[in-house]
């Protein structure tokens, strides 16, 4: 079969772990590569045997790209999406889908009148932390489903990105940033979410950047950096949620799962794997449970390979109900009251174990 053309419409930090997948993956190539900086796309393309460095315009319409890779900051996604629905692409993209529920809406709107497909990270849910994790939870492990705990805290990413300036501005933020990692987490295991109720602050009104050539300059803080709130899903069951760019650390589980038979500890969904345990019983100490579904040894790019192969579970439609999520919570804290939400999505298949010869395919000579 011919492999299916990949063509990647910005190439900032993230771009290196998807080239690391997409390169040799045998069911696609990567066929161009644009950026606004076209010396730095030139550059990319030159490592990439077959690709070429284009203007986006020139990318969306060229005939070897099927599939848009929109690895854009927040704000410009829905602007790429659009364009490359409208070139006949499909597009699959970063988180978030859009940096607004109004604009993601618009690029699904966009899809079904040009029959085109959309799919969307985070693609961490698919490999084996989170989809054992759902494994048990369907086969009955823990009982009936009661609640979850998700928790991210951090100081900032100014400490480590030379560039941070996109995370301080509207479309970022440490919900928006984080929070599809481990939402989209939770509607894997707990179901889709019917209301949520928010709060939120904001610590400082600057940052500092702390690396790279900009070292030291201040930069201005225009989105709230601590956001907590409660998921009503569907179920009954509720969810506890944490973001925030304004602690320094925490020690609490990544996320934790509640059954009225058990309870479940999860792995950071930032990454593919890691052990989820098991306790059942005041006085059980747990155990890790043996890996029973998901990509193994998976990285970035292997939800675009799922939905090149027609399976889809990072879908546009999933994004969507996140993005509910996340905007609805902070809409929730600026008004002080629940929020019904309009969406919602069908949890994707689970993953069976599928190791990585099956998912990525031999590597091309």
């Amino acid at each position: 079969m011919t492999p299916h053309g990949i063509g990647i419409v910005g190439l900032g930090v993230i771009s290196k772990a998807y080239l690391e997948t997409l390169t040799d993956a045998a069911a696609v190539r990567i066929t161009a590569v644009a950026d606004l900086d076209h010396e730095r796309a030139t550059a990319v393309a030159a490592t990439i045997e077959g690709a070429r460095a284009m203007s986006p315009a020139e990318l969306y319409a060229d005939p070897s790209v099927d599939t848009v890779l929109n690895l854009t900051i927040p704000a410009a996604h829905e602007e790429v999406a659009l364009a490359a629905l409208a070139a006949g692409k499909d597009v699959y993209g970063e988180k978030p889908l859009a940096a607004t529920l109004d604009a993601a809406s618009r690029v699904l709107s966009a899809a079904e009148e040009s029959r085109g497909r959309v799919g969307c990270a985070p693609d961490t849910v698919l490999g084996t932390g989170v989809q054992t994790a759902r494994a048990a939870v369907e086969s009955g492990l823990i009982g009936s489903l009661v609640s979850a705990t998700a928790t991210w805290l951090s100081s900032g990413h100014e400490a480590w990105h030379p560039h941070p300036d996109f995370y301080y501005r509207a479309g970022g933020g440490p919900l928006l940033d984080m929070g599809p990692y481990y939402l989209t987490a939770l509607v894997h295991l707990l179901g889709p979410v019917a209301w949520v109720q928010g709060a939120s602050s904001r610590a400082r009104d600057t940052r500092v950047i702390a690396t790279g050539p900009r070292t030291g300059e201040r930069i201005p803080v225009e989105v709230e950096t601590h956001v907590t709130g409660v998921l009503g899903h569907a179920s009954g069951a509720l969810s506890t949620v944490t973001f925030s760019f304004d602690a320094v650390a925490s020690s609490a589980a990544p996320i934790e799962v509640h059954g009225v038979d058990g309870m479940l500890v999860l792995p950071d969904p930032n990454y593919f794997s890691g052990p989820v345990r098991v306790r059942r019983g005041n006085r059980d100490e747990g155990e890790e449970l043996a890996v029973a579904a998901g990509f193994e040894d998976a990285a970035r790019g292997v939800g675009l390979l799922d939905f090149v192969a027609g399976e889809g579970r990072a879908s546009g439609e999933l994004a969507l109900h996140v993005l509910d999520i996340m905007t609805g919570l902070l809409d929730s804290a600026a008004e002080g009251r629940r929020r019904e939400l309009a969406s919602t999505a069908a949890v994707p298949p689970l993953v069976p174990l599928t190791p990585a010869s099956r998912w990525h395919g031999p590597a091309r000579a």
